[in-house]
């Protein structure tokens, strides 16, 4: 080694071979590194220098597998024999080994990480990585934090929310640039950078010679792996091919990154380092390697339309004058390479649109210093290179997430955002052919969120490297390559061009990455400021903005329905609101303050050229081209929005940025027109353009765009409205709306534009949008808050919101920055102000509520304001909803009874600029319409309606608000051209207007028109709106005509025409005026003739108002003016009794005010009223009047008599819901309608709810009860703790099921099994706790043979909702509740049953006989078996049922399979079950009493007739009867002893009383009588209490028991010892005492045994509770049998009151001294014979099993109620720990985790990995856990999902927001807190099996979850 490298020193040329052994296994690594390490720390390193080099060429030489797996025929030479990957790893170890220089790679990562001042984050995420963003402590809206800084940051209170990223991002935390220094974690907060020590030379020292050829060896890995494709299709297989063999070098640089900032400054060197580059790139060396993948490099350059400097091309730039640079060319040659084409642009481009090869070129602004930027992209370093690859690969992640995480590194971030800005265009050009336009979009903004949102760094690549520039030009080309012609306007020569929304670029929201890089940079000061100074760069983007200038052009179907409804709508929305509304948005936010005034004069200026422009291309007069409409008008809202923000914020004077009225003109038609085709649109004249026209008019207004659409629009007309002559705006409103030949004083007219069922809601249409447009004050003075308030009112009027919903339905500034967010300071308190909180409520149906606001009252006192609310509805049902609520709001408050109008609000003032507006409500052409419109709706001429005179009336008002000049009694004259108004109103002024009566008004008239008369007075006005008088009319005739239209540009000649237009006297002269269109509206000569006839009116609009006033009230002389009586009121005005009301109040108001505003007219007005006289229409009005009021009177009767019917039909719903739907909760519910207790009826009769007849159940024809059989587990769940146990959020928390009931069970039932003989200890235990089957019902009987067919119809109708016909399941005909069986009613009748209830009075020695004859007699059942009857058969599919109800496991528990014991055990077991729910469900004990809720309509006695039916089947032998046992002594046999092979039975002391009880009364022939069962509960009791006493004797020590034993022989022989329990006791532990069960209680038994010392009441506190849970079941079936009441106690006298109830107390019992149990003993025998006896069969057992045998004997009988596992407070401690948390099947990290919310299972949803037999987890999960139900909480969505068997639904869920709402998905990613309410529910519903009655969507999940 040492001779090589001397040599190599010498610089002897020697063959590579020679200076190195080949790196094959046999080399030792550690060695050789150690070895060059210790050469390169010479001082002179040069020999270790090339002899690493030497190395390092060989180990990673260019010959590699690769080029090997692409070409096949070198595979040979790959790598030595171990094929491709071999080679690949053993480069990577040499790598690893040279870095740690002979050391361990991972002791040297660890020395590396030692010198990491940690100061950022930067933790690198991809896609649904869930992260943090707080708006508080953010400075950019993009910041993000990694869960774990943020967990370690201080973020209490802060706004914050947790969301699932996107695209991916990183974490900013330690980045003041981005974020709060306040905000930092723990680990970021120190600027640790002082404490941290040098990093010592030689540690890195082999990183840096290492690194460069490493990162060239992959960079030609990535040259020789492209091959550019073909087509035009990249061969994306080939790629990631290159990709997965790339897989482990990228990870190794990764991994690299990972080690901390001092190897991160290494590799920044390393890939910024250009002399590196040079040396090993240029393909000058003499290896050919190195040349052919120079070769490679270059070919893709070129093939991307990139040129390499050194090649000498020739460019073919075209008009490259002087000043301006080309264009940014370099993203947008065609596809082979120089620029000459570019100007026909790439064939791809040319889309077969030729027609627009003339393209304007787009120049760009002098300010580029360096052209070539633009053209040309020469690499200089690695860096540059390998974005340049990752670019052309598409961004493969992993070298994505590469480069993100070297982003800490600050100079790398600053070289490579220069990078990431040279190569922008190159990368859009890639995106735009993308094929996986999304994946790549998303990776594309990774990485530019990350840089551009630094200000720094942004301003910094804004003035060195032009971004600005670039991306402007960048997002031209983009949109150039989709541009079509506009056929708005003029269609044939039109030069417009616009983007076509039909394009993949705009449907796909390809644009989507640059935008939002644009938006993201402008949000910059520094940045913005460049932009708004740059007047070239504003030009270039006005550019832009008026591609979307009329794009998505809808023209109006007028014959037949469009065939194909294009959808591109939606697209153009989105297009507009991103690429031209948000960056608006986002310049407007920096022009907030007087010294930026600059910028918005630079803004208004540009705008109106293009606006200017637009009209020129566009071919624009005066009119717009009828029957189309665009919404979207870019150009016209930046004027808008930068006029308003100029006068808001930046006090310019508007008229300085005001255009010419010419311009102004033209301006308002477009944004006037798409107003218009709204009100055409909701009059369905578009209807034949389909849905999709509704969804433009909706998406206009929706709350996402109204502020960038509707507004800007409605504003811009204001401004328009306040700058130009009012009678020019109003009649071009009335003439856009196409109504203008409605407003005529005759009856009858023709409107030659509109069809008549279309004229009222037209008419409506343009009186609202008058009245929106004057009173919207939203960008004419009010303050942000005022808007936020008047916003967050309109919303809550129309609806109670939740709070998420009014932060989506409140349009906030669409730029982050404005100020306004959502959730921010002001939006709560304006919250707080107007609306209160409703917390969520449940109904008992089991829908529940989310926590809602609702308007104060106040607010709808005083704030609610119809217009905002019309503007703001997207469904005209909304305004419908307000006004509703409002009306209720009315009632409910005693203001206003009837139905009100909607009321006038007081607006806030105008700003001063905008006072011209006012001059609309003070123009003749509007009083005249005002006029004409009261004068027909008094005169009831066809389409008027109520609202369009609440909209005069309401304009009237708005007028004399804002009145300008005091009373002017005296009139001015006006001279001019004004005169030809005389005829209608003197002046201009609203309040002397309307005093002015109208005597005569010339019309015209269709001839049949009843008005035409034949003289005519002298004095005349003529028609409505056409005030020309006779001596000028011969003038206008001649004129028109003349036929020589010329174009008028001046506002009086306009206005002129506008009125000969209206004022059409013949049709010649519609020729005329509208050449254009009049063709296309009504064919000449279809009109009958018009002629002229004088109407006589005599009234003013006062003296209208007031006979208004009388037709509204219906009564003559109504009105009486109230200041005659109280004078005080025209002192103080501001009366609340005018607030609210309906139209008479609305006209009290306007008189009131108008007689304020002057005192003549409050003389006219008590003129009027004085001569009262009724109003004289023509006669022929009064007929018709009289029908009206007819009318009226006729509807008014009827809606009474509907409203009875209604009341009547609502009545008898609410008796049946109340009897028979009431499925809602176990407690309040109907009686069955089985009757018990009348002696009268001889037989139970049911109501069949199919066929509706009424009869009793026979054998022949059965009927049933509807039930539902499930199985349930719930019983199992108890546990002997109170608490419940809570759900696991750590590893060390386990919840372990041994302490569960059916635990427990299970452990007693196989202990037994164990020694005993397994037919009998089959019946000494129960089963079903879990997977028991629980019976219920609803209460409704029908025919069985009704219930077949029914059950025929259902499966023949297809439409299923959620059950399976198949598998029985159908819903009860009458109350819809679920079912799945039915029940056979057994035939009897009630008088037998009185009969058996009789108390007998036999000897209890009698009544024990009688049982055990009548047990022995299996044949004495009234319904004999062999004979087949249809009830018998009926019970025996119902049996069928019942069993297959739950699974075979829960059935089989014998050891032999299918043997008779197991049924017998089966079935009395689910009375067992049955029993025990529902004293679950009555709450554990009997304390309430009463016929419980759930006793009214229970299916226990039904369900004991079929049970008992089936055992009795199974007689048991007479010899194993344990009846025996209990009541007779039995000589000693020792054949038991004796018998060893034989296991002997179940000790009786073992048996479980309550089943012994079941199987008893089970047992018996039914109906049971009454004395027999008061029998059986007394012998059992004996046994029962020998239980205890023996229980007790075991949990006591042994000085407890001596003393016991030895008082209990004392009291031995006083009176009636039987009764008493010390000396049961003693008698017990003595005989106990001769076997072996006290025993050997060595130490290890001490524990069990309870340190109590214990006094005579513990002890019968203890016997009292081991025997209730006995009596309680007993007790409850007693009920049920017999029909008793419970009756209700205290808990503490509990045992007293059952044991009195079932008998067990003699009744002359006395109660006053305290209460022994023992008294209720009553022995059938010799006590002290039978205990002996039973204790001689334990002590036997015991002589072998003492441990066991004394484990049986305690039986822990007090199990608490089950619950749900206890839940954490806040939500996210369980999402941390679980969304995170692996499989414990699949140890893989599931993607929809889920846990069970009843024993605390982690499961996976839908995951294919856990699927065992075609069963997903969770469905698995739900048989295993709850037999059949599972109840699961999705970890990633929060929300609750039900499994019932086959069908599941999604339940809701229990955690919610601080607003009381939910958070499915977790989309909002707000903290949530649980909910205990809703917990409770979800914990009742299961508790009483209620899941399938209340939840109402259910769905099969087809074992997929």
């Amino acid at each position: 080694m040492a001779a090589a490298a001397a040599a190599a020193a010498v610089g002897g040329p020697q063959p590579p071979q020679a200076e190195l052994p080949a790196p094959g296994p046999g080399l030792d690594k550690a060695a050789t590194a150690a070895h060059l390490k210790a050469a390169l720390s010479r001082p002179d390193n040069r020999a270790g220098a090339e002899e690493l080099q030497a190395l390092l060429e060989r180990v990673l030489s260019a010959e590699r597998p690769l080029a090997a797996a692409a070409d096949g025929e070198e595979a040979a030479a790959a790598g030595g024999g171990g094929g491709a990957g071999a080679a690949e790893e053993e480069a990577l170890e040499w790598c690893k080994c040279l870095l740690a220089g002979g050391g361990g790679y991972d002791e040297f990562c660890a020395a590396v990480r030692a010198y990491d001042p940690a100061a950022l984050c930067g933790l690198v995420w991809t896609a649904n990585f869930v992260a943090y963003r707080c708006r508080t402590c953010g400075i950019s809206p993009c910041m993000s934090l990694c869960a774990e800084c943020f967990h370690q940051g201080d973020h209490t209170g802060h706004d914050f929310n947790m969301f699932r990223s996107q695209a991916g991002g990183a974490c900013d935390c330690g980045d003041s640039n981005v974020m709060r220094e306040s905000g930092f974690c723990k680990r970021h907060q120190i600027k640790s950078s002082s404490n941290i020590p040098c990093v010592p030379k030689d540690l890195l020292m082999m990183s840096e010679f290492v690194l460069p050829r490493f990162i060239f060896c992959l960079i030609q890995y990535l040259r020789e792996g492209y091959n550019e494709p073909a087509a035009d299709v990249p061969s994306e297989k080939d790629l990631n091919k290159v990709l997965q063999l790339l897989e482990p070098q990228i990870s190794f640089l990764e991994d690299l990154t990972k080690m901390g900032g001092a190897m991160r400054s290494v590799l920044t060197q390393v890939l910024t380092n250009q002399q590196n580059y040079k040396d090993l790139t240029s393909g000058l060396g003499e290896n050919a390697c190195a040349k052919k993948s120079h070769e490679k490099y270059l070919i893709a350059l070129k093939s991307s339309g990139l040129t390499y400097p050194e090649d000498k091309l020739v460019y073919g730039i075209q008009e490259q004058s002087a000043g301006t640079s080309t264009l940014a060319v370099q993203g947008f040659a065609g596809a082979t390479g120089t620029l000459g084409q570019l100007d026909s642009s790439d064939e791809e481009d040319q889309d077969g649109s030729q027609g627009l090869g003339k393209r304007k070129r787009v120049k760009l602004s002098s300010s580029t210093k360096d052209q070539s930027i633009m053209d040309v992209l020469k690499h200089k370093s690695f860096l540059e290179e390998l974005l340049f690859w990752t670019i052309k690969y598409e961004f493969p992640q992993k070298m994505v997430t590469f480069l993100l995480n070297m982003l800490p590194d600050q100079e790398y971030k600053v070289a490579f955002t220069k990078t990431f800005v040279q190569h922008y265009a190159f990368i859009m050009k890639t995106l735009k052919k993308s094929h996986e336009s999304d994946t790549m979009s998303n990776r594309i903004v990774h990485i530019s969120v990350q840089l551009f949102s630094n200000e720094e760094l942004a301003r910094q690549v804004t003035e060195e490297c032009q971004l600005l520039d670039i991306m402007v030009t960048v997002l031209l080309y983009m949109m150039e390559s989709c541009l079509i012609k506009s056929e708005l306007q003029d269609e044939e020569n039109s030069l417009h061009v616009v983007v076509n929304c039909g394009e993949a670029l705009l449907k796909n929201n390809t644009y989507w990455p640059l935008v939002s890089d644009f938006i993201n940079i402008l949000s910059h000061q520094s940045v913005a400021k460049r932009f708004l100074e740059d007047h070239g760069l504003l030009v270039t983007w006005m550019n832009f903005v008026s591609f979307f200038q009329g794009m998505n052009l809808n023209k109006r179907e007028l014959n037949e329905h469009v065939e194909f409804e294009s959808q591109t709508y939606y697209a153009a929305f989105a297009a507009e609101l991103e690429a031209c509304a948000q960056p608006m948005w986002g310049l407007l936010s920096h022009c907030k303050v007087r010294e930026t005034q600059e910028y918005t004069r630079n803004v208004v200026r540009y705008c109106l050229e293009a606006l200017q422009d637009w009209f020129d291309a566009i071919n624009f007069v005066d009119e717009p081209a009828p029957n189309q409409v665009t919404f979207h008008l870019p150009l016209h809202r930046y004027y808008a929005m930068f006029l308003s923000k100029a006068v808001k914020c930046q006090e310019l004077d508007l008229d300085s940025v005001l255009p010419d009225q010419e311009m102004l003109m033209k301006l308002m038609i477009h944004p006037l027109q798409i107003q218009a085709s709204l009100a055409e649109i909701h009059s369905n004249m578009w209807v034949r353009n389909g849905l999709q026209i509704k969804g433009q008019a909706m998406t206009y207004v929706q709350s996402h765009f109204c502020n960038s659409m509707i507004d800007p629009d409605i504003y811009l007309l204001q401004v328009c409205a306040s700058r130009l002559d009012p009678d020019y705006f109003i009649s071009s409103v009335f003439e856009r709306f196409k109504v203008v030949d409605l407003l005529t004083m005759a009856s009858q007219h023709q409107n030659t534009v509109l069809d008549a069922e279309h004229e009222r809601s037209m008419l409506e249409g343009a009186l609202t949008f008058l009245v929106i447009l004057l009173s919207l004050r939203l960008h004419l003075g009010m303050s942000d808050d005022e808007i936020l308030r008047a916003e967050m009112v309109a919303q809550l009027c129309m609806n109670d919101r939740t709070h998420s919903s009014l932060i989506n339905h409140i349009p906030e500034n669409p730029n982050p920055k404005s100020g306004i967010i959502p959730g921010s300071y002001s939006f709560e308190s304006v919250l707080s102000a107007v609306a209160d909180f409703k917390a969520p409520v449940f109904e008992p149906g089991g829908s529940m509520q989310q926590g809602m606001y609702t308007p104060k009252a106040e607010v709808w006192d005083q704030e609610f304001d119809p217009v905002m609310v019309i503007l703001r509805t997207v469904y005209r049902r909304d305004v419908q909803s307000a006004m509703d609520r409002y009306t209720a709001f009315l009632k409910q408050s005693g203001k206003f009874p009837g139905n009100p109008w909607p009321p006038y609000k007081k607006r806030t003032p105008l700003h001063p600029s905008y006072k011209g507006l006012m001059r609309l409500l003070h123009c003749k052409t509007l009083h005249i319409v005002l006029f004409t419109l009261l004068y027909k709706i008094l005169m009831d001429h066809q389409n008027l309606s109520e609202h369009v005179l609440c909209m005069v009336l309401y304009l009237i008002e708005l007028g004399l608000e804002n009145s300008t000049e005091e009373d002017s009694d005296e009139e001015v004259s006006v001279c001019g051209p004004e005169r030809c108004h005389d005829s209608w109103f003197p002046g201009s002024n609203l309040v002397s207007n309307m005093r002015h009566f109208i005597n005569y008004v010339r019309v015209r008239v269709p001839e049949t028109a009843p008005e035409v008369k034949r003289d005519s007075p002298a004095s005349t006005s003529s028609d409505s709106l056409s005030s020309l008088q006779n001596s000028r009319r011969p003038k206008v005739l001649q004129r028109e005509n003349s036929g020589t239209a010329q174009v008028f540009s001046l506002v009086a000649e306009r206005r002129k025409k506008f009125q000969e237009i209206i004022n059409r006297s013949s049709s010649e002269a519609n020729q005329v005026v509208r050449p254009k269109t009049s063709s296309k509206w009504s064919a000449p000569g279809s009109a009958p003739q018009l002629t002229t006839a004088i109407l006589e009116i005599k009234e003013s609009i006062l003296s209208l108002l007031i006979k208004l006033h009388h037709k509204l009230s219906g009564k003559q002389n109504s009105y009486y003016p109230p200041w005659l009586d109280d004078i005080e009121i025209l002192i103080q005005p501001e009366i609340p009794k005018y607030n609210h009301g309906d139209g008479i109040t609305a006209v009290e108001r306007i008189l009131l005010k108008a007689a304020l505003q002057s005192r003549m007219n409050k003389r006219i007005i008590e003129e009027i009223c004085r001569k009262v006289t009724p109003p004289v229409p023509p006669k022929k009005i009064t007929a018709a009047e009289k029908k009206t009021l007819d009318k009226e009177e006729r509807r008014q009767k009827a809606r009474e008599r509907q409203q009875k019917l209604l009341a009547e039909f609502a009545s008898r719903q609410k008796s049946f819901m109340e009897t028979a739907m009431d499925v809602d909760s176990p407690e309040n519910d109907i009686p069955m309608e089985i009757t018990t207790a009348e002696p009268q009826v001889s037989e139970a009769v049911y109501d069949c709810v199919i066929c509706g007849q009424s009869g009793p159940s026979s054998e022949d024809r059965p009927t049933g009860l509807v039930v539902l059989l499930q199985a349930s587990s719930v019983l199992g769940q108890c546990r002997d703790n109170i608490e419940p146990k809570k759900l696991p959020i750590t590893e060390e928390e386990q919840i372990y099921p041994w302490d569960t009931c059916a635990a427990v069970h299970d452990v007693r039932l196989s202990l037994l099994q164990r020694y005993f003989k397994d037919s009998s200890c089959l019946l000494a235990v129960s089963i079903g706790w879990e997977g028991g089957v629980y019976v219920q019902t609803c209460g409704h009987t029908l025919h069985i043979d009704c219930h077949k067919s029914y059950m025929e119809s259902l499966r023949n109708d297809q439409v299923l909702q959620g059950f399976s016909v198949d598998k029985g399941e159908f819903t009860c005909p009458l109350c819809r509740q679920f079912a799945n069986s039915v029940l056979p009613c057994y035939p009897g009748s009630n008088v037998e049953s009185n009969l058996w209830q009789r108390p007998s009075n036999k000897s209890i020695q009698d009544l024990i006989k009688e049982v055990e004859e009548l047990q022995g007699r299996p044949g004495a059942f009234p319904v004999s078996i062999s004979s087949e009857t249809n009830l018998s058969k009926e019970m025996e599919s119902v049996m069928k049922d019942i069993k297959n109800t739950t699974q075979k496991k829960y059935r089989d528990y014998s050891k032999t399979p299918g043997s008779p014991d197991n049924d017998f055990l089966f079935m009395y077991s689910v009375a067992r079950t049955n029993l025990e729910l529902e004293l679950i469900h009555r709450g554990g004990n009997l304390c309430s009493g009463g016929a419980s809720t759930a006793g009214k309509r229970s299916c226990l006695n039904q369900l004991f007739h079929v049970l008992a039916l089936h055992m009795r089947l199974y007689s048991i032998d007479s010899e194993y009867n344990p009846w025996r046992k209990l009541t007779q002594l039995v000589e000693e046999v020792n054949s038991q002893q004796g018998n060893e092979e034989q296991q002997p039975e179940v000790p009786i002391l073992y048996h479980d009383v309550t089943s012994l009880l079941l199987i008893q009364i089970l047992m018996m022939p039914q109906p049971l009588r009454k004395d027999h069962f008061t029998c059986i509960v007394k012998v059992l009791f004996t046994l029962l209490y020998t239980q205890a006493l023996v229980a007790l004797s075991v949990k006591c020590n042994e000085e407890d028991r001596s003393a016991w034993k030895h008082t209990g022989a004392l009291k031995k022989n006083t009176c009636d010892t039987e009764k008493s329990y010390e000396v049961l006791l003693s008698f017990v532990i003595s005989e106990l005492s001769k076997g072996k069960l006290y025993h050997e209680e060595g130490t290890q038994e001490s524990a069990m045994v309870s340190p109590i010392s214990w006094s005579p009441e513990s002890m019968e506190k203890y016997l009292q509770d081991f025997c209730l849970p006995f009596l309680r079941i007993t007790s409850l079936l007693q009920h049920h049998l017999f029909g008793e009441d419970l009756p209700s106690c205290q808990e503490e006298e509990e045992f007293s009151v059952l044991s009195s109830c079932l008998g067990l107390l003699p009744t002359f019992y006395q109660t006053e001294h305290p209460f022994i149990s023992a008294s209720c003993l009553d022995w059938p025998v010799p006590a002290f014979d039978i205990i002996s006896q039973w204790c001689f069969e334990i002590n036997s057992f015991t002589e072998r099993h003492a441990e066991q045998g004394k484990a049986l004997l305690i039986q822990e009988a007090r199990w608490k109620l089950p619950h749900l596992l206890q839940l954490p407070e806040n939500y996210n401690t369980i999402f941390q720990y679980y969304h995170r948390k692996t499989c414990s099947v699949c140890t893989k990290v599931p993607k929809d985790p889920a846990v069970c919310l009843v024993c605390g299972t982690f499961v996976c949803l839908k995951g294919l990995c856990c699927k065992q037999q075609s069963y997903c987890e969770c469905v698995l999960h739900s048989q295993n856990c709850g037999a059949g139900t599972g109840i699961f909480l999705l970890i990633n969505a929060s929300v609750i999902i039900i499994i019932r068997g086959h069908r599941f639904c999604l339940w809701g869920s229990v955690y919610l927001d601080a607003h009381g709402e939910e958070d499915r998905d977790l989309r909002r990613g707000k903290p949530l807190y649980i909910c205990k309410e809703r917990y409770k529910v979800l914990e009742q519903q299961w508790i009483s099996h209620t899941f399938d009655h209340i939840n109402k969507r259910w769905g099969p999940h087809y074992n997929g979850l």
